[in-house]
């Protein structure tokens, strides 16, 4: 490890105080390493740091895309944010082939390989731990692990619930997962020590109670008595978000409160259509999730969780493909959010959740998440209280080197389920087991193939659009709603 680079941009905070604990008196440093690819990964990562600089800790954050030489990183993400709002199908494809294709992971790693030196270059010389909080990340820093040439602990913080084998590196010492239907994707697919470390959000998202609800309604101009559907769609507002408000709005059950981010499209053309209440950007998004009854959402991103963590119900409708159909099936086998497959089913669902016993499990679950805080596991590797002594390489195939589940509670149905299946699946050498192929499936496209006509002329919109500022001018909207009749 090397003094940083000055190409190296990190948000990182400075001692104030005298240094104390760790080795040689400094306090321990952890780096953490994301990307900027909405906004699920970044909040994880600071809220992380945050956390961890409460507990006494020194704590770096670093763009995956300021690692990357030659802008590459910012292409990718323009590329990523490109097929994301225009051509969803294929990159539903990508995620899929990379679930499916067992050499998918070996080759991303090797692709990766190049910029091994410059990460190596980025970690300040008193570094205690590495955690990734996303995948890419993970099958650069878990090699460099493995090999030796990376001296200190690496952990993965899983921010998705839905474990894709890309997540999955050789090298990683831990895993921080969400929950025990994680946990058990994560183990299925070869991860060593898993821990189920709940979730972390900021503390502003918390339950509020019915006075509260009102004050907020009032001041943001909603209607008061009504039942109010959040539907949001990530920071960057993907998905078939007008038509799923147009849905709500149609059930009669509920009224739709819009959230489209830094999408100015979206917001102006749903405007101009009248549908429920729109906002642009929220700078206030604890109140507006304590404002509504229900929360709508396609990704099973960062939003999810903090309507969780203020005790608000969680469905999923038309997610996107990928990684939304994914997180949306795991999110449901775990309890924490109801997946909705059905237009029928919506209005029934958005009534049970808001009103119904239903809804009452589901926040008691989505609560749960919050017991605990991964920032301590963290913590406590840095300190070197505790930590793998080698670094974990992948589980192999079969029930002879698959580490044990743990204790999974006798008294709860769901979580047996949920974990059950790595003790009747025996994965052969290679092969993503069964229940977690069926799983990825779920992220697949329907009638994936007969697009690839389309194929040419897609890419070339999706080209056009790459890392170019919005056609609408890409200035946020007004954080007000709108209401049009």
């Amino acid at each position: 490890m090397t003094s940083t680079p000055g190409w190296f941009r990190t948000n990182r905070e400075e001692a104030a105080e005298p240094p104390s604990g760790g080795a040689g008196g400094q306090r321990p440093r952890v780096l953490i390493i994301y990307a900027s690819a909405g906004a699920g990964h970044d909040g994880a990562s600071r809220e992380l740091a945050h956390r961890l600089r409460e507990r006494g800790l020194l704590a770096d954050c670093v763009d995956l895309a300021d690692i990357f030489p030659w802008r590459l990183g910012r292409l990718l993400r323009g590329t990523y944010h490109g097929m994301l709002s225009r051509l969803p199908w294929i990159y539903g494809l990508l995620f899929s082939i990379g679930g499916n294709f067992s050499r998918a992971a070996p080759i991303t790693r090797a692709l990766l390989r190049p910029v091994w030196p410059r990460v190596l270059e980025a970690l300040p010389a008193d570094t205690r731990a590495v955690v990734s909080t996303y995948p890419v990340v993970s099958q650069i820093v878990g090699p460099l692990r493995r090999e030796g040439r990376l001296a200190v602990p690496v952990i993965t913080y899983l921010t998705d619930f839905a474990v894709n084998p890309i997540w999955v590196s050789p090298g990683v010492d831990v895993h921080c997962a969400a929950h025990v239907t994680t946990r058990a994707e994560a183990r299925a697919l070869g991860a060593g020590e898993v821990r189920v470390a709940g979730r972390m959000v900021s503390a502003a998202f918390r339950p509020g109670d019915e006075e509260e609800k009102r004050r907020v309604r009032e001041r943001l101009g909603l209607p008061v008595d009504a039942r109010l559907a959040l539907l949001v769609a990530g920071s960057w507002g993907v998905g078939a978000v007008a038509r799923t408000a147009a849905e709500i709005a149609d059930t009669g059950v509920a009224v739709p409160v819009v959230v489209c981010g830094r999408n100015t499209a979206l917001y102006r053309r749903l405007r101009r259509r009248g549908t429920g209440y729109v906002f642009g950007w929220v700078e206030d998004m604890p109140a507006l999730l304590r404002a509504a009854d229900v929360l709508v959402e396609n990704a099973g991103g960062l939003t999810a969780l903090e309507a969780m963590a203020c005790g608000l119900p969680v469905a999923t409708y038309r997610p996107i493909p990928g990684h939304g159909r994914a997180n949306a099936a795991t999110m449901a086998r775990a309890g924490v959010a109801t997946w909705v497959r059905r237009r029928a089913d919506l209005g029934p669902t958005l009534l049970r959740l808001a009103d119904g016993t239903g809804g009452q499990r589901q926040r008691s679950a989505g609560l749960a998440l919050f017991d605990t805080d991964p920032a301590g596991v963290v913590a406590d590797i840095a300190r070197g209280i505790t930590a793998s002594a080698t670094p974990s390489r992948l589980a192999e195939a079969g029930p002879a080197g698959r580490p044990p589940l743990g204790p999974v509670p006798v008294d709860d149905p769901v979580l047996r389920e949920s974990a059950s299946f790595l003790e009747t699946s025996v994965p052969v050498e290679g092969a993503v087991p069964a229940e977690v192929r069926a799983g990825l499936a779920a992220a697949t496209p329907r009638r994936t193939l007969t697009r690839w006509v389309g194929l040419r002329a897609g890419m070339a919109r999706l080209w056009t659009g790459v890392d170019q500022p919005h056609r609408d001018g890409g200035n946020r909207p007004a954080n007000r709603p709108d209401r049009r009749g």
